[in-house]
């Protein structure tokens, strides 16, 4: 009766609005003449100052606004985006920077505009109230509320004039502003009642289920693309969170799936081939057409699958994915100061995708006859092309560089890669948006730190510890965090997601170089995170913090979308914090946010695979390892290759150097961890069961493989040869 009631206050406007975003829309190339200035022109977020020169008079999110609204007594039109969006960018040049219509958005409502990277609180409310009424959402993301903050409307992609059932902004705002002025008591009783679901859908909490891991698996295998690789229908996103669930969860029944998905992507028109990194999502099974921004985001998640996959299976491909993604990530979104960038967008001189497309003719006028030949059999070149636009109905004659087979990238196409992309280098590029959001910075630095450890690769390390310390000394103040910089500016007070996602960053970096200031902080961190965003009442933690903006709600949230959520990251965070420092109350911490988000993960595990990896964590066999020594001595650097050269999927690695005491005051337990007979010693605990110290390298890799504990002399040669002896995890 409820949504009956929501949706009866939406038909009050005069028919509902189909939301999809499959709307026509032509974007022509201008020459900005700045004929207006809004009141955008002040912020620094590159999507806000993209809407600075619109003749719609936008305001940013802020009380100023929403007085301004009571004082005019007018709703107000909520406008979300990011800056690298294609169809924020059709409806801005459709509908924003139209006279006509911004004109009459002047006149019916106070518009606000918000960067939903900047703000993703707000971003998380309305878009849940967009998904609520509509059934689904996207961006950008269109909201009517009232001056208290309340919806009454959602939509995502609006044209400006209607057409093919798509009530367009044109015919929908006169509507609206109608309804506001003669039926307020039934929008105001819509929006209460949209208000009050909002908050209804918090999570009560009931008992994990036994088998929500091996039903996620088997979603995971039913909804799996045997031809293409991937999982479920068009528009296909790659998912890597799900790909190291499945690794992790059974690893022989899961490389099928990760091989093929991960290959697939690899040859897809998705990789860019040329410049490396993965783009958006594909808009086909096949991974050929894809949206083609580029997220940093979706690097460090693809880039930790590559990795974990690496490890499981010892495949060199997925070695050199990872390397790809990182050599993109360091060479195109990397600040000089050491953060890195969010995001590249999809177009380029006004047209989605032409950065990065080819005609037979440009090929040949760049390559020689014998490189031609080449590229067009390697990147499956055709002289009609093998691009149809979304907006179009027949082929452009250009090309999506993507493979038919596995390559393995000979000399010859390595020069003609290069070739073609140092001439791409001089078209003109797709905007960046040099903001650095501290979350999806720590996402990348986990990635590069990881890989550092598994790769033996330093400047990967290096790169990861330069990004933290410019985070720490830029976006946090006295154990504080924000959540954006740019341009020597620094905004929002940081979120749940930029404390776990950093804490994640930190821990991971602390086990690839044993820099005991790396854990401090994580541990720091996780503590303001217990203070200022924990849920007292029912577990888990709250996106904001508890002395943060009052929103229309407090959200709280799960559900592992495109970027895992920060509750979901946080609970392994206290898991592995809690074996690192031995504070048992952390694990109590992460059993209460386990059980109150317990009903969802029944229902549906297949939405949360970063949740379950903790899972697999709480529930499977787990390795606690201390390695005591001197850092530089031969001998332990042998034991802590040997330690590195298991695949362990649910362990933890403390370094213990007996000069320096700053890890006892962390991890109390280790403070009778000692080398033996002045022989560094690696102490190994599992299952909640203590072995003796081992001294030989040999040994410790049989240990951990599953052997016996002994300390007998073996042969060394085989470790010093460089193998990789893995070890599946027996995990639920």
């Amino acid at each position: 009766m409820l949504m009956k009631n929501i949706l009866m206050g939406l038909i009050i406007l005069g028919g509902l609005i189909r939301t999809d975003s499959g709307a026509e829309a032509l974007l022509k190339k201008e020459v900005p003449v700045y004929t207006h200035t809004n009141q955008l022109i002040h912020e620094k977020s590159p999507y806000l100052l993209q809407h600075a020169h619109n003749p719609v008079d936008w305001v940013p999110w802020g009380e100023e606004a929403f007085e301004k609204a009571r004082e005019e007594d007018n709703p107000i039109f909520l406008s979300i985006g990011y800056a690298t969006c294609h169809w924020c960018h059709v409806m801005e040049h459709e509908s924003f920077k139209d006279e006509d219509t911004a004109a009459r958005l002047n006149e019916a409502f106070v518009c606000i505009k918000v960067d939903r990277e900047e703000r993703p609180d707000i971003d998380e409310i309305y878009m849940t109230v967009c998904q609520m009424l509509t059934g689904s959402g996207g961006w950008p993301l269109t909201i009517v509320i009232t001056p208290d903050k309340k919806p009454f409307f959602a939509a995502t992609y609006i044209p400006r004039e209607s057409r093919f059932g798509h009530a367009g902004l044109l015919d929908l705002i006169p509507r609206i502003s109608k309804a506001w002025k003669t039926q307020r008591a039934e929008i105001l009783q819509s929006a209460q009642q949209i208000s009050t679901a909002l908050t209804q859908t918090q999570e009560t909490g009931e008992p994990l289920g036994e088998n929500v891991l091996s039903r996620a698996f088997q979603d995971a295998k039913q909804s799996f693309d045997s031809e293409w690789g991937g999982f479920g229908a068009v528009p296909k996103f790659p998912s890597p969170h799900r790909l190291v669930f499945l690794i992790r969860q059974n690893p022989v029944a899961a490389r099928p799936l990760v091989e093929k998905t991960l290959t697939s992507i690899r040859m897809g028109g998705i990789w860019d081939q040329l410049g490396f990194g993965i783009h958006r999502y594909s808009t086909d099974r096949e991974w050929l057409v894809p949206h083609f921004e580029k997220m940093l985001y979706d690097q460090a998640l693809m880039a930790l699958a590559c990795v974990e996959a690496y490890q499981a299976y010892g495949d060199e491909r997925y070695r050199r994915m990872a390397d790809e993604i990182f050599t993109y990530v360091l060479r195109d979104l990397t600040a000089p100061e050491g953060g890195f960038y969010s995001a590249e967008d999809a177009d380029s001189e006004g047209i989605e995708g032409k950065f990065y497309v080819w005609t037979l003719a440009e090929l040949r006028s760049v390559l020689t006859p014998d490189e031609l030949e080449l590229a067009v059999t390697t990147f499956n070149v055709h002289p009609d092309g093998n691009f149809r636009a979304e907006a179009a109905d027949h082929k452009t004659g250009e090309n999506i560089l993507h493979a038919n087979s596995p390559r393995e990238d000979p000399a010859e196409l390595e020069a003609v890669r290069r070739k073609l992309f140092t001439v791409r280098e001089t078209r003109i590029h797709p905007f960046k948006d040099t903001k650095v959001l501290t979350d999806w910075n720590g996402l990348m630095i986990a990635a590069l730190a990881k890989a550092a450890r598994v790769f033996d690769e330093p400047r990967y390390a290096t790169a990861a510890q330069r990004a933290t310390d410019f985070l720490w000394d830029n976006l946090q103040q006295e154990g504080r965090l924000t959540h954006r910089w740019r341009d020597g500016h620094t905004a929002v007070p940081g979120q749940l997601d930029d404390y776990a996602f950093l804490i994640f960053g930190w821990m991971e970096l602390y086990e690839t170089t044993f820099d005991v200031q790396n854990l401090e902080k994580a541990v720091a961190l996780n503590e303001t995170v217990l203070t200022h965003f924990q849920d007292e009442v029912r577990g888990g933690f709250y996106l904001t913090a508890d002395d943060a903006e009052k929103l229309l709600i407090r959200p709280k949230s799960l559900y592992d979308g495109a970027i895992p959520s920060g509750n979901s990251v946080q609970l392994m965070n206290l898991l592995k914090l809690a074996r690192l420092t031995g504070r048992t109350e952390y694990e109590s911490l992460a059993d209460q946010l386990l059980h109150s988000f317990a009903s969802s993960l029944n229902q549906s595990p297949s939405g949360f695979s970063q949740a379950l990896q903790a899972v697999q964590f709480a529930q499977g066999v787990t390795s606690e390892i201390v390695i005591a020594g001197d850092r530089q001595s031969p001998a332990t650097q042998a034991l802590i290759r040997a330690v590195r050269s298991v695949y362990l999927t649910n362990q933890t690695v403390l370094f213990k150097d007996p000069s320096v005491s700053a890890l006892e005051r962390l991890a109390p337990f280790t403070s009778d961890l000692s080398p033996v007979n002045g022989q560094p010693a690696v102490y190994i605990c599992r299952n909640f069961s203590c072995e003796q110290p081992l001294t030989v390298p040999s040994a410790v890799i049989t240990l951990l493989s599953g052997g016996k504990n002994h300390n007998e002399k073996m042969d060394d040669n085989d470790f010093a040869g460089g193998t990789h002896p893995r070890r599946h995890s027996t995990a639920v």
